[in-house]
């Protein structure tokens, strides 16, 4: 991991997961980045560490909670991408809060666990889990992100490189989006990985999937894959919803092409 990186965004945001773990209050921590980011590594460096500090950190992403693969199927019906998952309205929130609920009244936290190398790299449900925890570190590429509305798209710049199929869709999923805002508001803090070009997550997603292939295991081609990269960045432009997320973070920071800090702004560890 990059050193600026670490120092200026990775710890900072441990020291305030264990902030949030040792005040009793369950919360949860929203790490919001594009696809290919490191989100998901830096979860799993996070809970190491967090492990050996003693503090229950749990970690999961909007992913775990899609749909099953039928639901997501009527849900996504006819979408320009294309796709059978990522857009909005492609995860089942009620059973986000549901599950959250149980936990924050003392029970354990129930995750489902999303595997996107079963059905050819479409991916689906694979199993589930109960855990203990402290807090609870969510990530995922569309955290924060608010609807803004059908009268208030219809007064802006339409946002450029959406063709006309996906500007027609996009009051689609800004409705779809309204659903996920009771769940971004038990949502604590926000942290953003943010890319310097929105030209990067499909490089990102590319190396990704090289990995997949290398291990063995399902992988996308690539035709596939432009389509999970463009759903990401076409049905909710950053222009239109990662941008205002700026104003709203705890920390973010800038990546460049290899991922290395460029600038950004963080909680002081020290803190």
């Amino acid at each position: 991991m990059d050193s600026q990186l670490e120092s200026r965004f990775v710890e900072p945001l441990q020291a305030q997961l264990q902030l949030l773990g040792r005040s009793g209050q369950r919360a949860v921590l929203a790490l919001n980045g594009p696809v290919g980011a490191g989100k998901s590594t830096m979860a799993r460096v996070l809970q190491q560490r967090a492990a050996g500090l003693g503090l229950g950190l749990a970690v999961a992403s909007i992913d775990d909670f899609y749909l099953p693969w039928e639901q997501r199927q009527r849900a996504l019906e006819g979408n320009p991408f294309g796709v059978s998952r990522v857009p909005p309205g492609s995860h089942d929130v009620a059973l986000a809060l549901d599950c959250l609920d149980v936990w924050q009244a003392g029970g354990a936290l129930r995750l489902p666990r999303f595997d996107k190398t079963l059905r050819g790299g479409l991916g689906d449900r694979s199993a589930e889990e109960l855990v203990e925890a402290e807090v609870l570190l969510l990530e995922g590429w569309l955290l924060g992100c608010r609807s803004l509305g059908r009268q208030a798209l219809a007064t802006i710049q339409p946002p450029a490189g959406l063709n006309a199929e996906e500007l027609a869709w996009l009051p689609h999923w800004d409705q779809a989006l309204e659903a996920y805002q009771p769940l971004w508001q038990r949502c604590a803090q926000l942290w953003l990985l943010r890319p310097q070009s929105w030209q990067s997550p499909r490089r990102w997603r590319l190396q990704a999937e090289a990995k997949q292939r290398r291990h063995g295991a399902a992988w996308l081609p690539a035709i596939e894959l432009d389509r999970v990269v463009r759903a990401s960045l076409c049905s909710l432009p950053p222009s239109l919803y990662q941008d205002p997320l700026l104003d709203l973070a705890s920390g973010y920071a800038v990546l460049d092409s290899r991922r290395r800090w460029i600038g950004g702004s963080g909680v002081s560890s020290e803190q």
